[in-house]
């Protein structure tokens, strides 16, 4: 291999320090972090909104909010996991990770993304500000299907600035996504072809795909919404109500992949770098993650089974196909970890965890893929179980696997091993415990959106249970503050490459430079410094058989 090439350095922008300096910068690192950090407080404030749901339904009878209140609460939680949350964290790694796994100083178009972040922000404030009016907050669930979200049914002027929070939002993923697609294409380091990307880098170019096609759908149904509530007639006619639900769930199902796909890159990451191993079936892998792409823009008519406007037939079809994607990902991971070194560190834990939790949401999901058993448990909390174990389970678990690995990368400080695998078994133990027990609620009958259920009914028991592991993953979550907090306060120092990365972002210094690289090694694969390790390794070899 030849030596490591030295990388021209590009003008450092000149931006005011302090906040101002901050929203103001176009540093992908700057603009990832803040992006990150905003989605990641969203994500604890519907944690809280979670918390008093949980409370809420704990036992029979009305202790916390109201009917009212409960139906604002669960609009605004699921609102902003999707739209404040998953969906800007997930490109938000992109923007600061993807320069540094193909050797750029910088990401495309970074005013977009600057652009993304203020939108971001914007967004959430203006969702989230119907709490601040007489009215209340936006009380028509995420999807605000009409006509329970038409003015005379939602009149709520919260439901209004709801809307414009989603659109903002929608329009601040698309601009995400155009800049960390354009820096794919565009900024590649020598040698790096769109077949030696990393994994994590193809994961990222699928969900930006994603992102672009899908979104404007979520854009031009929060319009019609908008103008149907201000003027009327838009949506009225019979098929009004079911053509919004196609351009809805024309983006609802493909936004489930733009927030799992990113963080099954960094758990792939993850694995390959604690076995010891590169990863497996690399080019099936891409192929598969295409496919996957290809396959859930196809699907979202099995949200609507019920509504008997659909080809069941076809939607169970295409929704039954995703298995054979997913199943070419589950293996290359389990073939990864054959007799590989394993190192069960804190971010394999989660990579793990990842794998088990998204299994049991994944062949759940095979479940609702039937329109028979779909009829029984549409609408029940079955449904509410399965999406947690996918986004949750899939989602929350490889965000913290994607944590812990590039944590010391963002920092250059090590989070303390310890209380990371108390977050991770509190996590685990949390999650199961809450969302399990749902699956034999929604069986037992108990309707999804509710605030009250009769006690006769027999699920104060399993309500309880599920109430007490909401509580276990506040307390997993406290855990990791504590893990930040004590990372940030006494800092353990962690080097340019603590796990042995195989990608290039652990080439430079932990955290990196303004300018990202001083030099850059050859890049033979998708795995440039596993190539350069294992070519050091023998030529040490080579001259020990030669003395």
């Amino acid at each position: 291999m030849s030596a490591t090439a030295p990388v021209a350095r590009p003008p450092r922008p000149r931006t005011p320090g302090g906040l101002v300096g901050t929203l103001a910068s176009t540093d992908h690192k700057v603009v990832g972090a803040g992006i990150f950090v905003t989605a990641f407080g969203f994500f604890l404030a519907a944690g809280v909104l979670a918390l008093l749901m949980r409370s809420e339904l704990a036992q029979p009878g009305l202790q916390v909010v109201s009917e009212e209140g409960y139906n604002q609460l669960f609009t605004i939680h699921g609102s902003t996991m999707f739209y404040l949350f998953a969906t800007p964290i997930a490109l938000a790694a992109g923007i600061y990770l993807v320069p540094l796994q193909i050797g750029a100083a910088r990401v495309a178009w970074p005013r977009l993304a600057l652009a993304g972040w203020w939108l971001t922000i914007m967004g959430g404030l203006s969702m989230w500000s119907g709490f601040l009016t007489q009215q209340g907050a936006a009380d028509v669930g995420w999807y605000a299907y009409p006509p329970l979200s038409d003015m005379p049914n939602s009149p709520t002027i919260g439901t209004d600035y709801w809307i414009f929070g989603v659109i903002l939002a929608a329009v601040a993923g698309m601009l995400l996504a155009a800049s960390v697609l354009a820096t794919i294409v565009k900024l590649r380091a020598p040698g790096m072809t769109m077949l030696r990307l990393p994994v994590f880098a193809w994961t990222q170019v699928v969900s930006c795909l994603m992102v672009l096609t899908a979104f404007p759908a979520l854009i031009v149904a929060m319009a019609l919404l908008f103008a149907q509530r201000q003027l009327g007639g838009v949506l009225t006619t019979p098929e009004g109500p079911i053509a919004y639900q196609h351009l809805f769930w024309f983006f609802g199902h493909p936004v489930v992949y733009v927030v799992f796909f990113p963080f099954l890159g960094a758990v792939a990451e993850a694995i390959a770098t604690f076995s010891g191993r590169r990863w497996f079936g690399y080019r099936p892998f891409v192929i598969s993650l295409l496919l996957f792409a290809a396959l859930s823009m196809s699907v979202w008519g099995h949200h609507m089974f019920t509504t008997e406007a659909v080809k069941n037939t076809y939607f169970s079809l295409t929704s039954t196909a995703l298995l054979v994607p997913a199943g070419i990902e589950y293996f290359d991971a389990l073939a990864t970890m054959w007799r590989g070194r394993i190192r069960l560190r804190v971010p394999m834990l989660f990579a793990l965890g990842f794998l088990v939790l998204f299994l049991i949401g994944g062949t759940t999901g095979i479940w609702i893929g039937s329109p028979a058993l779909d009829y029984h448990d549409t609408d029940s909390y079955f449904i509410v179980a399965h999406f947690h174990y996918t986004l949750f389970g899939g989602s929350v678990m490889g965000l913290f696997t994607a944590i812990y690995l590039w944590w010391p990368k963002v920092t250059g400080t090590m989070l303390r091993e310890r209380l990371g695998r108390w977050h991770f078994w509190l996590t685990m133990v949390g999650m199961n415990l809450t969302f399990f027990p749902m699956f034999f609620l929604g069986e037992q009958g108990m309707a999804r959106r509710v605030a009250d259920y009769p006690r006769s009914a027999g699920w104060t028991t399993l309500n309880t249970l599920s109430t007490i592991g909401s509580g276990v993953i506040a307390l997993s979550l406290l855990v990791f503050l504590l893990n930040v907090a004590v990372s940030l306060t006494r800092r353990v120092p962690a080097g340019p490459d603590p796990w042995g990365g195989h990608s290039l972002e652990w080439a430079t210094s932990s955290p990196p430079p303004p300018h990202n690289f001083d030099a850059l090694p050859p890049v033979r694969s998708f795995a440039p410094l596993l190539d350069r390790r294992e070519a050091e390794q023998d030529r040490g070899d080579a001259r020990g058989a030669v003395a």
